[in-house]
């Protein structure tokens, strides 16, 4: 039931409260995280997710702006340096054997999500990239985790990888986030 009510939140309430929120004045930033944090306790309340393919997707702005090293094809190009979290994410996917993408902008992140046949993803980003992946990616199962931005949009952003690793427990079946 949660499934249903989940499309009809995304599909229906989310564009209603956006545009209400733009004749009240609300920030639409605010209403962004609101809704992805409806959309992340729905899909936790919805019980246990059986996943045999769980997509991570990163954004490109993790990436130290200052790297020469091209990690949008392939992730593992990464260093390591430690100059950003990148080299973080590597590992953890390695470590539990998870699909690990970087994304430049919602095109290739769709095309990614297609290619690579999920069954649920933790996807990161910025609050419009997520809101946007969580509708185009609807009826698969996301977890949606926000991207800190101390310099700004699309600049050398941060995650909590913790967060992150919440999430991933959530659809390998040991516990919440």
């Amino acid at each position: 039931m949660n499934h249903l009510i989940r499309g009809v939140f995304l599909k229906v309430c989310c564009p209603f409260a956006f545009g209400l929120g733009w004749l009240l004045r609300i920030k639409k930033e605010r209403l962004q995280k609101s809704m992805i944090d409806i959309n992340n306790r729905l899909v936790l309340n919805s019980g246990p997710v059986r996943v045999k393919n769980l997509l991570l997707l990163l954004p490109h702005c993790l990436q130290n702006s200052e790297c020469k090293i091209r990690i949008t094809r392939n992730v593992y190009n990464c260093e390591g340096c430690g100059k950003c979290i990148i080299k973080d994410f590597t590992q953890l996917a390695k470590e539990i054997n998870l699909p690990l993408f970087v994304a430049t902008g919602g095109t290739i992140a769709r095309r990614i999500v297609d290619d690579t046949k999920s069954d649920a993803i933790v996807a990161v980003a910025c609050e419009r990239d997520l809101i946007g992946g969580l509708i185009d990616t609807y009826p698969l199962p996301v977890l949606g985790v926000t991207n800190d931005r101390p310099f700004g949009p699309c600049f050398n952003t941060s995650v909590d990888i913790e967060k992150v690793k919440d999430a991933i427990r959530f659809f390998a079946g040991k516990g919440t986030p």
